[in-house]
């Protein structure tokens, strides 16, 4: 029986047995290459191993040139060196391309800060140093780069608001161990980024200790649930115009798409940022900045060309309370609207509830004609505090009556000034209500 099943395997055409070995992974077709000697011969075929070589590696047909080897030595040698992380190295290979071929058009300084990848030995000599195991994802974005060095701005995203800057850097692995935590509330974690102005960073836990999963990242508050979702999701947002470049640097906007409402010639969208390091629990104050971009058609008649002259403000806390808030121009400008005008502008609000909306409306004149006034939509847009874990020392009653304040503030007005009430280490302070 095994005989015939040999020699009928032998007279089978080779196209057909090569489109099954097509569907295997290499494990598999590794596997069948120690069947029969017919499979051996088909399981070594270059364009199998090339398109495994695509697929985990990355691979190209430059690549194979350079090397001199056939595709199935390219994958053994890569395999060799980096088969540890052969489930996550086409995905973070991938994203990091992505990236560095979106910034080296749009800010190439940020590229000349990138570390050339750790090797393996320097990872293990890590993670012997801080007692505690790396996850695979992580070490093997380290393999490709080693972070940035420490520069402003950052590659990890920035934000601008009046007199407060934040520019995050992604810290190399030897920064990295030097911020690992021990601390009560901190266990096991280690830092991803830093902010040399406000001393923020992301964390990841290593362990999945004092309520944290394990590898979950975190400011004061979850953001994501492993590295590889962390850094895929933000290269994401960065490629596809999500997180705008501004004067050379990645702002961490989120735009909804139904955030954008038109009257007329003119679009208002808006894009909305929460700012953890100007929030606090307890007590409870939450602060968000927002981006809003006018825009007047580029086929409007001349004859439509409008000032703005004031803006209006409905604010609905999350316990349904409502502020209006009117007041002339927006921070402090009157920008006139032409065919294909773009104006675009930075504010905040702070709240005590853990989310509340805004909508409302600019009044514009016509230039030809003062006394044709208009008024544009101002799409609704949300604002919502990311979860967060309370304080064990903070009674659940205490918690629950801070929620029930209602103190929101739109600050289209403000100024240097105005902000500098803000403590970044005891973010209790609050911006002025401008009503």
């Amino acid at each position: 029986m095994a005989a015939s099943m040999e020699l009928s395997l032998n007279n089978l055409p080779s196209d057909p047995l090569l489109l099954m070995l097509s569907f295997l992974d290499f494990r598999d077709l590794i596997s069948c290459s120690f069947v029969s000697r017919r499979l051996n011969e088909l399981s070594g075929h270059n364009p199998l191993w090339k398109g495994l070589c695509l697929k985990h590696w990355l691979l190209t047909e430059s690549d194979k040139i350079q090397k001199v080897q056939t595709w199935k030595e390219l994958f053994r040698e890569f395999y060799t060196d980096l088969g540890r992380y052969i489930d996550h190295y086409g995905t973070l290979k991938k994203a990091w391309d992505d990236l560095k071929r979106y910034l080296d058009q749009q800010c190439p300084r940020m590229i000349a800060s990138l570390k050339e990848g750790a090797k393996e030995e320097e990872l293990d000599g890590i993670e012997a140093q801080i007692c505690c195991k790396l996850s695979n994802d992580y070490r093997c974005s380290y393999r490709i780069h080693n972070g940035q060095k420490l520069v402003v701005p950052g590659l990890m995203g920035s934000m601008a608001l009046s007199n407060h800057y934040r520019s995050e850097d992604l810290l190399d692995i030897e920064t990295a161990a030097g911020g690992f935590q021990q601390r009560k509330g901190m266990r096991q974690c280690l830092p991803l980024t830093f902010c040399f102005h406000t001393g923020l960073s992301q964390y990841m836990a290593l362990e999945g200790t004092e309520g944290r999963s394990h590898s979950e990242i975190f400011y004061h508050c979850p953001v994501r649930s492993s590295f590889t979702e962390w850094f895929t999701s933000y290269v994401h947002n960065v490629v596809t115009g999500e997180y705008p470049i501004i004067r050379d640097q990645i702002f961490r906007y989120v735009h909804d798409k139904q955030c954008v409402a038109t009257t007329g010639d003119i679009t208002v969208s808006v894009s909305t940022s929460f700012l953890p390091e100007l929030s606090s629990v307890h007590p409870p104050h939450f602060f968000f900045t927002y981006r809003i971009r006018i825009e007047m058609a580029k086929d409007a008649l001349p004859e439509n060309a409008c000032q703005l002259d004031s803006r209006y403000w409905k604010i609905t806390n999350a316990n349904g309370n409502v502020e209006e808030v009117r007041g002339p121009g927006v921070v402090g400008e009157f920008p006139v609207m032409t065919p294909g005008k773009v104006h675009e502008y930075a504010s905040c609000t702070t709240f005590s509830t853990t989310s509340e909306y805004m909508e409302g409306h600019y009044t514009f004149h016509r230039l030809k004609n003062k006394e044709e006034i208009f008024d544009v939509c101002i799409p609704r847009f949300h604002m919502v505090c990311p979860p967060f874990r309370e304080s064990i020392v903070r009674s659940v009653s205490v918690l629950c009556a801070s929620f029930n304040e209602d103190n929101s503030s739109d600050t289209d007005d403000h100024n240097e000034g105005e902000l500098r009430g803000i403590n970044m280490a005891a973010p209790g302070g609050r911006c002025p209500r401008h009503i």
